[in-house]
């Protein structure tokens, strides 16, 4: 059985240790500094996924944005990033997380939550959809040096 409940400080190393496993740039120490800064702003928010016995399995990232595509309103909460530990995959605890974020969202007034995949991540593209997503546009974005 697992829970989740909304990070604190004393979650920041749990919550550092699974950024770093989803994005391995950067230490865990610089994940760590990352979070105890942007979530003084009420910006970003981290929700833990946790076995009976606290282990932290998988956890999800919020930041509180300006703007989206695809969204209705703004600001909006939007789904940054999404990880599980391998062996506690397919047991539904990416939908117990975003569940949980949505409900607390929906709770501060919140009409929607709003993420992205990669075009080319089918995995990524399938999961949204099983947690409720619906698809709203897709876009290639450019850049030039100057």
């Amino acid at each position: 059985m697992y829970s989740v409940r909304r990070c604190n400080a004393n979650d920041y190393a749990n919550w550092a240790q699974l950024r770093h496993a989803l994005w391995p740039k950067g230490s865990v120490e610089e994940h760590v500094a990352d979070i105890a800064t942007s979530e003084t702003d009420v910006m970003l928010r981290g929700y833990l996924a946790l076995t009976d016995g606290e282990e932290a399995v998988g956890f999800a990232e919020i930041s509180i944005r300006h703007y989206a595509n695809g969204a209705t309103r703004s600001p909006v909460p939007f789904l940054e990033g999404i990880w599980i530990a391998p062996d506690h995959r397919c047991r539904r605890v990416g939908r117990m997380l975003i569940d949980i974020i949505a409900a607390d969202c929906a709770a501060e007034g919140f009409v929607e939550l709003c993420s992205d995949a990669a075009i080319d991540n089918n995995g990524s593209q399938l999961a949204h959809e099983g947690w409720g997503f619906v698809e709203t546009e897709r876009v290639v974005y450019f850049r030039k040096p100057i």
